[in-house]
């Protein structure tokens, strides 16, 4: 048991300001009856009707998250039961995790036959029992078997890995011309890259297939150097380049790729962001010339008006609002502030109000709204606040500001002496943008079982990790390896079938997520399946809202990494789980050997300095201590926590503030701003990266509350039928 750290308070802190701050803070708390824990206890009699993720009946599927010991009584019972899709799914499970274990030959015993009963895994099931016989020494059997796979099975990913595996001179070349796109087939090229580097055609097969993999960019290098690549060589080495974020290269490679409008367009955008200014307005005025009508362009005359002189940017405005709707609204609002500079207020209105009328569903009308609501707000004319902001939510429901406007609408209402229509528009906020930070403190403020600033700490979380959700892209065979948890095999087989990595589909970004997510690589899996949201065409647009409407997108993009880890040390020190999820989530994204700029590391982003202070005060010796190391991270990041969390009387707010902006600026902010009510002290915090931070750890904390709690998910489901209707003042 690590000693508790000493409950040492900040002197500036001490006194009126924090005093204000946590009896504000309590007047809208809700009182917690029930701990999450409790409500836990009674999901595996209500899974069904809490999650679409539990889509695929089994009985074995929901052992995938439960280690090969936990696992092992239950599988074989299974496998030794009447012949079922289960009875498959069990044997195979049982013999992977025998293998892992060495023991081939009680592997066999499961996997004998299993071919030809289960033929949606029949290829993989015979490497299985290559491998089964190369743990006790028949090689001979290994090497027909996997030749059995070639002979039945020519075509399907598998087969590549056979190739791999039997690994003669001939197979490599069959594997790197049948199978480009697979992993296995990577790493052949790169061992033969690294005897003999100058080979354009095979370093071109990774520039195309595994643009997104580790250790590209040399490969890349190395291409520059071949003077017989073609304009189409040229494409992919620079999107490789582009994927990457080196945006000065890929700018150099589009120019000898073929002249599309995609590939002007990222020249001179390459050219911008890498501060060639001159180089980059001639580059899009070529966009413009060449491609006059193309979507590209219309953004092109966006940023080219960004770097010219404002009266020169006029011109190339004007033509975006004549020619190009789906960008006339930031022509306009870039206008209207060359306007307002130029003291021209009347042309400046009559353009803001066709921004609002013409254009009122688009960003930048979102954005003018919300920007006089708070002008109104400031001015405490909160009627006039309400009006401006309650169109956001209407208009603008995609928009970040819809539900900050809807909730902050009925705060106005509340100061009006409007208690049933602030009441509504809270209800409306939670039912229609239940996943954002503003639906958690709309139904905080509702007097909701969802923790408050000053409950949260105190919630003993506890959480249900469901199996895996069908993944909606990719083969029969794939979705059961993936299911299965044969996540390297998944792998292979994914990347495979996955030929659109430029352009993928809905359904395949998501599907890649999953894959990023199964094998560790959390931050990229996070970042696909969120960008999701970003697609902006019609038919991609209504494919994301039908998949954001199931609970396996949301619990997808709000993970489980580390779980045990994290109840360990949460339990130890104290802290809610979901929190500490929560605050991992945004640190990190889960990524265990991340550095900061700063310095800081690992998956909760400790600061070395920090490491050393907190070691010395729960008497641990600091040199053994590696913060890459996700359970030494964890414990001194939880202590850390406790800690911030100690300081401010259990103030998550002021804890989880002081966690990313330090002590000292919280205590100032106590002393300097509004501490009556705390939405209004997070929206006058001063630096925004701390106030998004503290609105993004929350509102993570709430996604993950109403994803993985049965009561809170049934409680958001009710008010999302509701479909309540805005009050008018």
């Amino acid at each position: 048991m690590l000693k508790k750290l000493q409950k040492k308070h900040i002197s500036l802190i001490a006194g009126a300001g924090l005093s204000a701050f946590l009896v504000g803070a309590m007047v809208s708390a809700p009182q917690i009856g029930t701990t999450i824990g409790r409500w836990l206890q009674q999901f595996n009699n209500q899974s069904e009707q809490f999650s679409e993720a539990n889509n695929a009946k089994s009985a074995v599927l929901p052992l995938v998250l439960q280690s090969p010991q936990q696992r092992a009584a239950k599988l074989e019972a299974l496998a030794n039961s009447s012949q079922s899709l289960d009875q498959n799914r069990a044997r195979y499970l049982l013999a992977s995790d025998l293998i892992e274990q060495k023991q081939g030959k009680d592997a066999l015993r499961f996997l004998d036959g299993l071919e030809k009963e289960y033929s949606l895994l029949a290829p993989y099931i015979l490497l299985k029992q290559a491998q089964a016989h190369e743990i006790i020494g028949e090689e001979g059997k290994a090497s027909d078997l996997r030749h059995q796979v070639l002979q039945l099975y020519p075509k399907e990913p598998a087969a590549a890995k056979a190739l791999y595996l039997i690994g003669q001179p001939e197979d490599q070349q069959k594997l790197i011309s049948q199978f480009p796109s697979h992993p296995l087939t990577w790493e052949v090229i790169r061992q033969k890259l690294s005897s003999n580097p100058t080979q354009p055609r095979l370093q071109l097969i990774l520039a195309k297939y595994a643009f997104d993999q580790s250790a590209v960019v040399p490969v890349l290098d190395q291409l520059l150097k071949d003077p017989t690549l073609k304009p189409d060589d040229w494409e992919i080495i620079a999107t490789g380049y582009w994927e990457n974020n080196n945006f000065t290269k890929a700018a150099t490679a589009y120019a000898k790729a073929r002249p599309t409008p995609r590939n002007l367009y990222r020249i001179a955008r390459g050219l911008q962001v890498t501060g060639k200014r001159d180089s980059a307005i001639a580059a899009y005025k070529q966009l413009v010339s060449v491609f006059p009508d193309a979507e590209e362009t219309g953004n092109g005359l966006l940023h080219l008006a960004e770097m010219v002189k404002p009266l020169d940017a006029v011109p190339y405005l004007n033509q975006v609002i004549n020619k190009f709707p789906d960008q006339a609204s930031a022509a306009l609002l870039a206008k209207v502030k060359i306007l307002e500079a130029q003291k021209d207020q009347k042309s400046a209105t009559e353009l803001l109000q066709l921004l609002i009328s013409k254009y009122k569903n688009s960003p930048e009308a979102a954005e003018y709204r919300w920007k006089a609501a708070q002008q109104k707000a400031k001015a405490k004319d909160y009627k006039a606040a309400w009006q401006w902001a309650q169109p956001i939510m209407t208009n603008n429901p995609d928009s970040i500001l819809a539900p900050r406007a809807g909730f902050w609408a009925g705060k106005w209402a509340t100061k009006l002496g409007k208690q049933e229509d602030a009441r509504k528009v809270y209800e409306y906020v939670l039912s229609q943008f239940p996943y954002s930070y503003y639906a958690w403190r709309s139904a905080a403020i509702l007097g909701l079982n969802v923790g408050n600033f000053n409950t949260i700490r105190q919630m003993n979380s506890e959480v249900v990790q469901l199996q895996r959700p069908i993944p909606p892209a990719g083969s029969e065979t794939f979705k059961e390896l993936y299911l299965l948890g044969q996540d390297h095999d998944a792998w292979l087989q994914w990347q495979t079938e996955f030929q659109h990595k430029m352009q993928p589909t809905v359904n395949e970004q998501f599907t890649e997520g999953l894959m990023r997510l199964a094998k560790g690589d959390n931050l990229i899996g996070i970042d696909k399946i969120s960008k999701l949201q970003d697609r902006e065409k019609p038919d991609e647009k209504a494919q994301y809202e039908a998949l954001s409407k199931q609970i396996i997108y949301w619990q997808a993009r709000y993970p489980f990494p580390y779980l045990n880890l994290i109840e360990k040390w949460s339990k130890q020190n104290q802290l809610n789980p979901l929190l500490v999820t929560s605050l991992m989530r945004q640190e990190s994204r889960f990524e265990p050997k991340v550095h900061s700029a700063a310095g800081a590391v690992g998956l909760m982003q400790v600061l070395p300095s920090t490491a050393k202070l907190m070691a010395t005060q729960a008497n641990l010796d600091s040199k053994t201590i590696n913060l890459e190391d996700p359970n030494d991270n964890i414990m001194i990041g939880t202590l850390y926590l406790d800690h911030t969390h100690d300081q401010y009387g259990n103030n998550s707010l002021l804890a989880i503030a002081s966690y990313n902006a330090g002590p000292g600026n919280v205590a100032k902010w106590l002393q300097t701003l509004p501490t009556e009510d705390p939405d209004a002290f997070v929206e006058a915090i001063p630096f925004d990266e701390t106030k998004n931070y503290v609105r993004q750890v929350f509102g993570n904390y709430w996604n993950y509350l109403r994803l993985y709690n049965p009561e809170t998910y049934q409680l958001e489901a009710r008010y999302s039928t509701q479909h309540p209707q805005l009050p008018s003042l």
